[in-house]
């Protein structure tokens, strides 16, 4: 199942002297990579013809999930920006579609095998133990949806705010597989069924994982700064045909 690509959901949230943030489609690669030899678009690229400026890549998200992703304007900042996320101190926040109904809140704490990124990693030796990973979640609205599939009548959907403490590569797509309520949308850890039945009934391929906000300290007023990212129009129509739109907090709503 491929992930359709809105290019004009693709917008700057933030910018200043040091950083710039900007919204990712669903669909759109962050930087060039051996996996999609046929892309020819990416988030780096676009960015840096958009400002028209280089920018130096923080961090990654799949090209299956949209919202927030932070560029720095200079190697200053760029080291800097890196440090807090290799030590988790930025604070990272998602929100997913899921199968079933989630309990109100927790935190997934399982450790996950070690997955090798073909760019990011390919000099790296891969541990062979179970790297620790932390989830922790909210289930922000449930929904039923009055449709067959399988021996139900009716299916059952959350929409769950996560926040992250680790970084693994698809931790919050295998954590959610892992507690049996996996992602709409994820053809590799999710229910092919429940996709299916989601693409028969809005027409529309996607990943329903989102960016949504980045809470870190300013490379260089050294001040806290929070940047958020509203949800792709693809993301709000399932939520609104689910009566779960107005669960979004208001700065993650579609403008």
């Amino acid at each position: 199942m491929h992930t359709d690509l809105d290019l004009s959901a693709f917008t700057i949230l933030y910018q200043d002297d040091a950083i710039v943030a900007i919204h990712k489609p669903a669909g759109l690669l962050v930087h060039r990579s051996p996996i999609d030899r046929h892309e020819t678009r990416f988030a780096v690229q676009m960015t840096r013809d958009l400002i028209g400026q280089d920018v130096y890549p923080i961090h990654r998200l799949d090209k299956a999930t949209s919202g927030l992703l932070l560029f720095a304007l200079n190697s200053q900042a760029a080291r800097h920006l890196g440090e807090q996320f290799s030590v988790h101190s930025l604070q990272k926040t998602y929100l997913a579609l899921c199968r079933g109904w989630c309990i109100a809140s927790g935190t997934i704490d399982h450790a996950l095998l070690y997955k090798k990124d073909r760019i990011a990693d390919k000099h790296k030796q891969e541990p062979c133990e179970p790297q620790t990973a932390v989830t922790h979640y909210e289930t922000l609205a449930t929904s039923t949806l009055d449709k067959p599939l399988e021996r139900h009548a009716q299916q059952r959907y959350s929409l769950v705010k996560l926040t992250p403490e680790t970084g693994r590569k698809h931790q919050l797509r295998r954590h959610l597989s892992h507690i049996s309520h996996p992602i709409i949308g994820d053809v590799k850890y999710g229910d092919r069924h429940h996709n299916h039945l989601f693409y028969d009934w809005l027409g529309q391929h996607r990943l329903y994982l989102a960016a949504t906000s980045l809470h870190f300290i300013h490379p260089v007023t050294r001040q806290p700064i929070t940047i958020d990212a509203p949800l792709e129009n693809s993301f709000c129509r399932a939520l609104t045909a689910l009566n779960m739109l107005d669960a979004v907090p208001p700065a993650w709503r579609h403008p």
